[in-house]
Formats: structure tokens, C-alpha cells, sequence
């Protein structure tokens, strides 16, 4: 049966009150992660979404020889986006459970718990200079009266005059509290019975929110004239990662809350944050923060360069990036890929073209005025900038791979034909040793250089220079280094003692290959081409599986030796690999770069490396029939060729996933088979500015289901879609498998959503 990897890259824009109908988005895209993972280990839920999701996978098998397993393993996220991204990216690492959290956004995502107590009004006639806001916001014809159920309307208008009537000219939310809830949902997600982690040992989980740096830092630019000047920049990211090595850890539960409440600080509603403001209610929980130093300086480098982190004002992320697709697309380099990968983009935008903030102006013919102009520049337009430059920059990386495919599969012939004319009829009888391996290897490096002719030449220096920028790029992170210039001036120091060795002398990198001191340079420093040659090989293996339609055992087993041989090569890439004392042979690397090198050398000790890779190698390719260990073999001593050929196409991106990128959608506007009308026929969150949830838990319940419902659907249609070409399900079976999971997720929320008795009625009818 054919095996494929659905690999979803989360990204998830801001929403203010509709993060609750996110959480019911996110919970699908977790039932669907851990449905996958039951179904590849046997296992079959007694009933409930997570059994429909896994009987529709095990049909889609059955049907299409096909067995996909559905995997989470970026996420990215802004605003209320950025909360979902953190507690789903917190659940899959950990395998902790995400239903603890549905119950804490229904109840406390309310305005009577977020607002400050100190900003209460005091009394009826608290502020009754703003009473008349309050008349106005209630009795707008597209608020209270027409939109809101006549149970909850008394609700919704205490709960509005009440805001209405809290301090004025300071945020009404409180930080603290905020702070607390977030620490009190990671803290239920922690208690709760928990699972197995919900990816793979070796894949990596990689989670990224934005945030803004209020006053902002100085980024140091290069210019030819003047040299350097300063600029100022705002945008800031949290990063995290667990390595995808077990145990999983994605990060202290104080980190994941220091980014949750720094990116949904939405100006004026929220106060912004502050580091000492998480120190205090940590202490005022008796709570410890591991690694906190070592931490700001990891998010906020600069400001802890000069001992001021503490004092770093943050607000929200979605202020200047609330579509953070940059983090996501540079996140797919260097994903490992054991089988054939769809991988797709997936964006959650709760209202597609609904402003948060808005400003009405009128006549569209006619030009803003003044007020109009100004107050939009602030609000809409740096939060409402299409997606298009990220989709585009995604397509051209899909045809980039689609043509690195179409190269490879052209050469293939001439270089098979090259590696069996040289080496003859020992290649396919003898058995691979990590010995004759090794030779191997070096013969087929040799063939490929005096194959390429003048191609060598240019292809030596453009890896020469590769392999320099990745040099300067370790040494700068492992000295702490922030700028771009120093990252450059580094890269001139190696260049020079790189002069100094004759590396690029003349003739050194030739038509006739390379010199003694270009051949001790690579195998000293080239960890780049080590990695591309193991995983083109990984994707060699895949492409036998792909071409036969089903997975081998015997090929399986090879490809495990492939990682394990990888592994020791990517954590030489890792700034957690090296210690101390690299740290600061990296310090001294612009005045003596030959003795940096040096260190780095004997430290990550590549050829030693080289020789574990072989000797696991042999191992597997013996084991491998007589027709398979040939292709693998003609791969993997072809693989030269091939570089030459293609490392100019790569740009970086290396051959990690191989294939291209797909984006898709999530929002109202796209669920449709239910209700059409998108987020104005289902939503209650859009109203008030998108503040609506905030004011009624009824609203609250509603945009939850809602969210639950319209991420069911577009989690069926994703998975559908990753059927492989000229392969399809009965007619009806996707009909079939919407309709039950949508009455799994009502039979599953009625005990809980009792504010909602209407709105079960009428889906139940809606569903049919």
C-alpha cells in the first residue's frame, strides 16, 4: 500500500474575540493529527469525531491503496492566532489534551473577567459623560436589536454599558489577569489525561508567533555609502522548537506564556507587556521560570545585549504582521522527509475582508478626507495587506523543486550509465563494506568532476562559497552575533584564511576538479552536500515506493539507516551542538579565522561521521535484494552529478521535502455545506469590532461550534484532496463522511453548549 505524509504548516491570523471560534477550528485540526496516529498504530476510537475522521482515512486505504497519515508540524500565528498556535503546538508536542481549554475560553474569555478590576465602573453614573457612547453602540441598527437573540439581549447590553463606562484613556483589560488565564489553561492542559506526542520522533515540531517591539531597536544595515547606518525596527518573533527528539519539550510553560500574552496585547484593550509583569504573577503563583535569562536573550537579543530586556515593551503581534506566512515557508527548510509528502500551507482567517477596525468612507468615488486618511493609515491598511507576495513566493519555490525534479530525472539515465561504465561489474556483485563505500565514493566524485568539464569550475566556487556562508552564519550565531554586518564581516575573515590555504587559488577549482587543499577544505567543512546526498538518496528510496505503488519492508528498513546516518549531520547544523569553549573560538574568528576553523573542524570531526554513515550504510544496502541494491547504489555515487547539476537551482532550500507546496484555506466563506453566507450568516464574534464574543457566552458557544463545524469540514476536504491522482472514493463518500462527523461534533457539544438550545435545533435540521 502506498504511504503519504499530509504535513500541514499552520498559520493563524488575528481575530480578537474570534480566537474562540479558532480553539474550534484548532480542535479539529487536532481530533484529525490524533485519528492519524490511532490508525497507525492500530488503534480505533469507540465513537465521536476522532472515529469518523479515522474510518474515512481507513476507507480512503482501502478504496485508493492509500494510507495517509495527517501530520501538524509547523504553526505559525499572530494575535488570538498566535494563543491557538501555542496551545495547539503545545498539545502536539506534549500529547496533552486541547478539551481542557474549551471550557476555560467559554467562561473566561467574557468581558466581565478580562476587564481590570480597577476599571470597573463604580456606579451607574460612573463616567456619564460616555453614556452617550453607550446608547450609540447599543442601538445602532446592526448591533444589539437586530443581531442578538432576545434571551441574551439583556446580557450583551449590561456587558456593553459596563465596558462602555470602565476607564477611559487606559486600556480597560487587565495584563495580569490575562497572564494568569494563560498560565491557568497550560497549567488544566498539563493536569489533564494526556497521550502520545503527535508526530514522529525525528520530525521536528517548529512554532513561531509575531510580536511588536513598541519603542522598537536598532538594526544595523550596510550601505556602500555611507558603510552602516542605523534603522529601527519593530517586528520581533518567538521561536520554538522541540527538535523533534524525545522526550518532546516545546518550552517552559512560562515561555509559551510570556509569547500568548505578548502577541494578544491588542493596543487599547490590553495594556502592553512587560517582563516584570509575567515575573510577578509567576511569583504571585509560586511559580519558578527555568532558563529565563538564557531566553530573552534567545527573543529579545538586543535589548538583553544591553541588560534592558526587563524593560521591553511588547504589544500585539498582529500590529505590523498578522498573516506571518514568512515564518512558516522559512520553517520548511530542513524538514526530514521519510515518504512521499503533501505538503500544504493551511491559513485560518476567521473573516476574510471584515476589518477588525474600520473606518466608513462613504462614497467610494469620492477621495478620504482628512480624519478618514490619517485614522486609517494608523489602523487598517499596515493589518489588511493581501497575501499575495507570500503565495507568489510560495509558487515560485514550487516550480523551482518542480524543475530540480525535471533535471534530476533527465540526468538519470547518462549518470547511471556514467556510474556503471566506471566501476563495472563489482558495483553490483560485491558486497558494500563501509570500506569499499568509502572508495567508492571517491571515485565517483573524481568521475563527476572530469565529467563536467568547465561546469566544475563554476560549481566549485558557487559550493565554495556556500559552504563559507554557512561557516559565517554558525560562527556569528555561536558568538552571539545579531547584525547582518557582523555575519558579513565574519564571512570575509574565513574567506581570507580560505585565500591563505590556496582553496581558490588559481586552477584549484578546475575543469580537472579540485586541488589537495579545495578536496581537505570540503571533507573538513561541507556539511551542506553530506546532507542533500543522504536525503536525495531518501528520496530515491521514496520514488522506488512511489513508482511500485506500495512500501517495501526491506526498503523501509534501508531508509532508517538513511536518518540515523543523517542525524549526526543535522546536529551538527544546531547552535546546541556545540559548548562553551566553540562559543568563543567563534568570538576570536575576525582576527584569527584559520584557528576558528580549526576548532570547528576538530569539533564536529565530520569524516569520522562519514565513516558511522558507511558503515551504516553497508549494512542496510546489504541486506537489500540484488535489483534494489543496484538503484540505491546508482544513486547514491551518482548523486555528484547530480549536485553539479542542480546546486545552482537549490538556492539554499536544499532537497528536504522535494516537492512542491500547496495553500489552502480556512474560513466561514469556505465551509459551505451547512450554511452559506461565511462569517456574517454564522459568527456572532465579528460584532462590536470583533469584539462580540467577549460579551455573551451564548455568542461564545456559538462561534466555537461554528468553528468546530466549518474546521470538521475543511480538515475532509484537505485530506480528500491528498488522494493521488486517478484514485477516488465512491461517489457520496465525502458527503457521507461531512454529515455523520458533523452530528458526532453535535452529539459531543449539546451537554456542554447549553446557551445555544436554538442553534442545535436548527443545525440538526440544517445537517438533515
Amino acid at each position: 500500500m502506498r504511504e503519504k505524509e499530509l504535513r500541514l504548516a499552520l498559520v493563524c491570523y488575528g481575530g480578537i474575540s474570534l480566537a474562540v471560534y479558532m480553539h474550534g477550528i484548532t480542535k479539529e485540526v487536532w481530533r484529525l493529527c490524533r485519528a492519524s496516529r490511532a490508525l497507525h498504530a492500530g488503534e480505533w476510537p469507540e465513537g465521536g469525531s476522532e472515529a469518523v475522521y479515522l474510518r474515512l482515512m481507513d476507507q480512503i486505504a482501502t478504496t485508493t491503496d492509500t494510507r495517509l497519515r495527517v501530520l501538524c508540524d509547523i504553526l505559525t500565528g499572530a494575535s488570538a492566532g498566535g494563543i491557538n498556535a501555542i496551545f495547539l503546538a503545545q498539545a502536539i508536542a506534549s500529547g496533552q489534551s486541547l478539551e481542557p481549554l474549551t471550557d476555560l475560553w467559554l467562561e473566561l474569555a467574557d468581558i466581565e473577567k478580562l476587564i481590570d478590576p480597577e476599571a470597573r465602573p463604580g456606579s451607574r453614573f460612573a463616567k456619564f459623560w460616555a453614556q452617550p457612547l453607550v446608547w450609540a453602540a447599543a442601538r445602532r441598527g446592526d448591533t444589539v436589536d437586530e443581531t442578538v437573540e432576545p434571551d441574551t439581549r439583556a446580557e450583551v447590553r449590561a456587558k456593553l454599558s459596563g465596558f462602555m463606562r470602565s476607564r477611559w484613556f487606559e486600556p480597560p483589560f487587565t495584563g495580569e489577569g490575562f497572564t494568569h488565564m494563560i498560565l491557568d489553561a497550560l497549567d488544566a492542559m498539563a493536569e489533564a489525561p494526556a497521550g502520545p506526542a503527535l508526530l514522529p520522533n525525528g520530525q521536528p515540531l517548529d512554532l513561531t508567533v509575531t510580536l511588536t517591539d513598541f519603542h522598537g531597536h536598532a538594526e544595523r544595515i550596510q550601505l556602500h555609502s555611507p558603510p552602516e547606518v542605523l534603522e529601527t525596527e519593530h517586528r520581533l518573533m518567538a521561536n520554538f522548537s522541540d527538535r523533534g527528539a524525545a522526550p518532546r519539550h516545546l518550552g517552559a510553560a512560562a515561555e509559551l506564556a510570556f509569547a500568548a500574552r505578548a502577541t494578544a496585547s491588542f493596543p487599547g484593550a490590553f495594556p502592553p507587556f512587560r517582563v516584570d509583569e509575567l515575573d510577578r504573577v509567576l511569583a504571585d503563583r509560586g511559580a519558578r521560570w527555568p532558563g529565563r535569562d538564557e531566553f530573552l536573550a534567545r527573543v529579545l537579543p538586543d535589548h538583553a545585549a544591553i541588560g534592558a530586556a526587563e524593560s521591553a515593551v511588547l504589544i500585539d503581534g498582529s500590529v505590523l504582521a498578522n498573516a506571518p506566512f514568512q515564518p512558516a515557508i522559512d520553517a520548511l527548510v530542513d524538514r526530514p522527509a521519510r515518504r512521499e509528502v503533501d505538503r500544504r500551507i493551511v491559513y485560518i482567517d476567521p473573516k476574510p475582508n471584515i476589518r477588525s477596525i474600520g473606518m466608513r468612507t462613504g462614497d467610494r468615488a469620492r477621495p478620504p478626507g482628512f480624519f478618514t486618511t490619517i485614522l486609517a493609515a494608523l489602523s487598517d491598511l499596515p493589518r489588511s495587506q493581501p497575501i499575495r507576495d507570500n503565495l507568489e513566493r510560495v509558487d515560485r519555490r514550487s516550480a523551482r523543486i518542480t524543475a530540480l525534479r525535471q533535471v534530476v530525472e533527465g540526468l538519470r539515465p547518462e549518470v547511471d550509465a556514467a556510474i556503471e561504465s566506471g566501476f563495472g561489474q563489482p558495483l553490483l556483485l560485491d558486497r558494500p563494506t563501509p570500506a569499499r563505500l568509502a572508495a567508492w565514493r571517491a571515485r565517483a566524485h573524481d568521475a563527476a568532476a572530469r565529467g563536467a568539464g568547465y561546469a566544475y569550475a563554476s560549481y566549485g566556487h558557487l559550493k565554495l562559497a556556500a559552504v563559507c556562508g554557512e561557516l559565517a552564519a554558525l560562527i556569528h550565531t555561536l558568538a552571539g552575533g545579531r547584525d547582518a554586518g557582523g555575519r558579513d564581516a565574519l564571512r570575509a575573515a574565513i574567506l581570507s584564511a580560505v585565500h591563505a590555504a590556496g582553496v581558490d587559488a588559481p586552477g584549484a577549482l578546475s575543469a580537472g576538479g579540485a586541488n589537495e587543499a579545495a578536496k581537505t577544505f570540503f571533507r573538513t567543512h561541507d556539511l551542506g552536500f553530506r546532507i542533500r546526498r543522504l536525503r536525495f538518496l531518501a528520496r530515491s528510496v521514496q520514488a522506488v515506493e512511489e513508482r511500485r505503488g506500495r512500501d517495501e519492508p526491506h526498503l523501509d528498513a534501508f531508509r532508517v539507516a538513511i536518518f540515523a546516518a543523517l542525524a549526526p549531520y543535522l546536529d551538527r547544523q544546531r547552535p546546541g551542538f556545540y559548548d562553551e569553549t566553540a562559543r568563543a573560538a567563534a568570538r576570536i574568528c575576525r582576527t584569527q579565522p584559520q584557528a576558528t576553523l580549526d576548532w570547528l573542524g576538530d569539533l564536529r570531526n565530520l569524516r569520522a561521521v562519514d565513516d558511522e554513515a558507511d558503515a551504516l550504510l553497508a549494512d542496510a544496502l546489504a541486506g537489500l535484494g540484488k535489483a534494489d541494491r543496484r538503484e540505491m547504489l546508482l544513486a547514491y555515487l551518482g548523486y555528484p552529478f547530480y549536485d553539479i547539476a542542480t546546486l545552482a537551482l537549490l538556492r539554499g532550500e536544499g532537497l528536504e521535502e522535494f516537492d512542491p507546496i500547496k495553500v489552502d484555506r480556512i474560513a466561514p466563506d469556505d465551509a459551505t455545506s451547512i450554511r452559506k453566507g461565511g462569517a456574517a450568516a454564522t459568527l456572532k464574534g465579528i460584532q462590536f469590532n470583533s469584539f462580540g464574543a467577549f460579551f455573551s457566552r451564548a455568542w461564545r458557544e456559538n462561534d466555537y461550534l461554528w468553528g468546530r463545524l466549518h474546521g470538521a469540514e475543511r480538515m475532509i476536504d484537505i485530506l480528500v484532496s491528498a488522494i493521488p491522482e486517478g484514485r477516488a472514493l465512491p461517489p457520496g463518500t465525502v458527503a457521507t463522511a461531512k454529515r455523520d462527523l458533523f452530528r458526532a461534533i453535535l452529539a459531543e457539544e449539546q451537554g456542554r453548549l447549553a446557551a445555544i438550545p436554538e442553534l442545535f435545533t436548527a443545525l440538526a435540521r440544517e445537517i438533515g
